[in-house]
């Protein structure tokens, strides 16, 4: 296999409790299955990301693993998520080791509950991913779709720290009280849907904010995110996404831009029937 080229961006990183960082951004793949997820993994790859977000639900794990293949395991950050259903121990200690067996990785970076689950004690399901990360098969416990109330359940009932919380996060949903109590407990917090699925590159104010900058409206949104301290996993597919989804470290947005983009009106996208959103 060929050597991966030199990376083209230098992506920066942020600090996790408990040691250890993450890319400030990463390769989302929801959606993303067979031959177009591998290829968008060994394309985003030779860009040089280093930041992969999957999960059981995805289907997909597989796919991602032919483009793991042959690559420096060390040097790439992977997350996975146990989905709502698997949170009884056994499950998703079954649910993690099935991953890595799919993934063909002896670990993963970071391991998401993907969906708060109030038919499942946490206690057990923190109990058992504290065993898998004493196991060395997971390296950092985190949670997915969590709000503050959902967050104070969770770091009550983890014995180990609770690093990550992945929630859509854009313009139209500035989630700014989870964000100020993820920095309160030194929680980061990971966007997903961050262009808020396409929809911010229909919107002229943050059209008119790219143009000042000679960026994108969806380089916006991402710097702005960025500048908040958010990792974001846009997903893409194609090399110009990937590559433009990367080109966003060489500006800065100024004081107007940040409170345009605070300002715009809210709605949240992502709502399944089974959510526990206050």
């Amino acid at each position: 296999m060929k050597t991966p080229s030199k990376p083209s961006v230098n992506v920066p990183s942020f600090p996790l409790v408990g040691g250890g960082s993450i890319p400030a951004l990463g390769l989302g793949t929801w959606q993303l299955t067979g031959k177009t997820c591998t290829d968008a993994v060994r394309s985003a790859f030779k860009l040089g990301y280093t930041h992969l977000d999957t999960a059981e639900m995805y289907s997909n794990h597989e796919d991602i693993g032919r483009a793991l293949r042959g690559h420096d395991r060390s040097k790439v950050f992977l997350t996975s998520k146990v989905w709502t259903s698997n949170l009884r121990r056994d499950d998703a200690i079954a649910a993690c080791e099935e991953a890595l067996t799919e993934l063909a990785t002896p670990y993963l970076d970071l391991c998401l509950v993907h969906w708060p689950n109030r038919a499942i004690p946490m206690t057990e399901t923190f109990d058992a991913l504290r065993e898998l990360q004493e196991k060395g098969l997971i390296r950092h416990v985190g949670v997915a779709n969590f709000t503050v109330k959902h967050l104070e359940q969770a770091r009550k009932a983890s014995k180990v720290p609770i690093v990550m919380d992945q929630v859509e996060f854009h313009p139209y949903l500035y989630q700014e009280e989870l964000l100020a109590y993820c920095k309160k407990h030194g929680i980061l917090l990971t966007a997903y849907s961050p262009l808020a699925q396409g929809k911010v590159f229909r919107d002229e104010k943050i059209a008119a904010i790219g143009r000042k900058h000679g960026k994108t409206a969806g380089q916006v949104t991402l710097r702005w995110l960025h500048e908040k301290g958010i990792v974001a996993i846009p997903k893409a597919s194609s090399e110009q996404h990937l590559r433009e989804n990367m080109e966003i470290f060489d500006f800065k947005l100024d004081e107007e831009d940040t409170k345009i983009l605070d300002n715009l009106p809210q709605r949240r996208i992502i709502d399944p029937p089974f959510a526990e959103f206050e």
